[in-house]
């Protein structure tokens, strides 16, 4: 027996975890959806074991759902992320009496290998932002691209900021961030120029009229910048820079923090920027730093 779709989303036990977690302020959508995602394919999974109730799924049927991910060729961050997401629900569970156990324990999960960070070099961030035109596009793409590096801030934030979060007068953007935690974050001079050029000579073209609580980036058509659309913003600019062709958002956030290691940014200050709620988030980037003493090293010393 398979479940459709429509069945999938009425299973009680997921949709109350679900509910449960929209109301918690510090989750974000994104973290919802994935939520959502992982409980209904392994909800799929249980019905083709004939298993009707999620809350009756035992370790062995978790154990064949993660080898049946690795079958399809799932990179062992999705398993992870799966197994975390059904270990979850059965906290959830256990909190409400349901079940006595978590049959997700005792599974351990596959290792990661940490890739190395890639960012850009200051003389490739130079190139990449000076790549932009006088045009209304280019004086905007120019304010996003520079905020950007100036913050680190993800994009999903940089498409919320409005102007009421930018006082260009003392340097600083107001970030709401992904969980609802706001943060302060100071801009250079340059972003800072880039911000009033955009917010007093282009934006007046692209916004509506009557459109008081419009955020601060917008399209053509007046309307907020997308993820897409900023993803595909850099990405051409990257290309127009020959930077490669998959130039990335995240590749600036990793840029402005290694940059900000390499000259001596303590790492407990780095984690309030970036807004990291875990240090061990921000600690990655130390590794910028060992390299770079390395390269030091190996360039200075005779006998390396």
């Amino acid at each position: 027996m398979v479940y459709n779709n429509e069945y999938i989303e009425d299973i009680i036990m997921i949709r109350l975890f679900i509910d449960t977690i929209k109301q918690d302020k510090n989750v974000s959508k994104n973290t919802v959806d994935a939520y959502s995602n992982d409980l209904k394919g392994f909800a799929e999974f249980l019905s083709k074991r004939g298993t009707l109730r999620v809350e009756d799924a035992q370790k062995s049927d978790i154990a064949s759902y993660l080898m049946e991910l690795k079958a399809e060729g799932k990179s062992k961050s999705t398993v992870n992320r799966k197994l975390a997401s059904i270990r979850a629900l059965f906290k959830f569970l256990i909190k409400k009496g349901v079940v006595a156990s978590n049959p997700c324990d005792g599974i351990k999960v596959p290792k990661i290998e940490r890739k190395e960070i890639e960012y850009l070099s200051v003389e490739d961030i130079d190139k990449l932002l000076s790549m932009p035109d006088d045009t209304v596009k280019g004086i905007r793409d120019k304010a996003l691209l520079e905020i950007m590096y100036a913050t680190g801030i993800r994009v999903a934030e940089v498409i919320a900021l409005k102007p009421s979060d930018v006082n260009i007068r003392l340097g600083f953007v107001t970030c709401t961030g992904a969980v609802g935690k706001a943060r302060i974050i100071p801009i250079g001079s340059l972003a800072k120029a880039a911000l009033e050029k955009y917010i007093y000579e282009a934006r007046k073209d692209l916004i509506k009229e009557n459109e008081e609580n419009a955020p601060l980036f917008l399209n053509y058509f007046g309307e907020p910048l997308t993820r897409p659309g900023v993803w595909k913003i850099i990405k051409k600019y990257g290309q127009d820079a020959d930077l490669g062709d998959d130039i990335k958002p995240q590749i600036l956030r990793n840029s402005f923090a290694a940059h900000m290691v390499e000259n001596g940014a303590d790492i407990k200050s780095l984690q309030e920027l970036l807004g990291h709620e875990d240090i061990a988030a921000t600690q990655v980037y130390l590794s910028v730093k060992k390299n770079r003493i390395k390269d030091v090293y190996d360039k200075a010393f005779p006998r390396a």
